[in-house]
């Protein structure tokens, strides 16, 4: 019989607020929870910290209540790959999940920044570009997983977990 978490921990506990304020001041979501203190830290216990962007609203909602339900912490959503440089850099997400065709700056150009900005950032490309030469741009630009709408709810998970662990996922498909 393992120990129960409250038992480990000694039942104690600390709140954090996590919230992201965009240029202009409009907050788009705030998130209040409760987290164990932990002295140490497993990459079995911590949820992977992901920032999507997407211009997609519908899409958006999807993958974040997709992700919300397994492994994942999503930490901010963002509709533009201008507004996603800037939610990386204020909100340092373990693994930034980019769609390659957005307004402002598209996802190949908002990796780039992001890996200028910050070389340990993970990025994984959900797309439906099937494109071996565009799958190759992207994984030039920095990505470690490429990830084909139609096989989201079989690759997005596993891709995004190689990804935190700097490794590479390619969907069937586009290789």
């Amino acid at each position: 019989m393992s120990p129960s978490p409250q038992n480990v921990l000694g039942g104690k506990a600390r709140r954090f607020f996590t919230w992201f304020t965009p240029p202009g001041n409009a907050k788009l979501f705030r998130t209040v929870r409760v987290v164990p203190v932990i002295h140490w830290r497993s990459t079995y216990l911590s949820k992977t910290r992901v920032l999507i962007a997407d211009d997609n609203l519908r899409l958006l909602e999807y993958v974040r209540d997709f992700l919300s339900a397994d492994c994942c912490e999503v930490v901010g959503l963002v509709g533009d790959g201008q507004a996603a440089v800037v939610a990386a850099a204020q909100l340092r997400p373990d693994v930034v999940v980019l769609d390659l065709c957005m307004p402002v700056l598209n996802g190949i150009e908002a990796a780039k920044r992001m890996q200028e900005a910050n070389p340990s950032i993970r990025i994984v490309f959900l797309t439906v570009e099937k494109d071996p030469d565009t799958c190759r741009t992207a994984l030039e630009a920095g990505a470690c997983g490429y990830v084909l709408k139609p096989s989201l709810a079989t690759d997005l998970i596993p891709a995004i977990r190689l990804a935190k662990d700097g490794r590479r996922f390619v969907s069937l498909g586009c290789e």
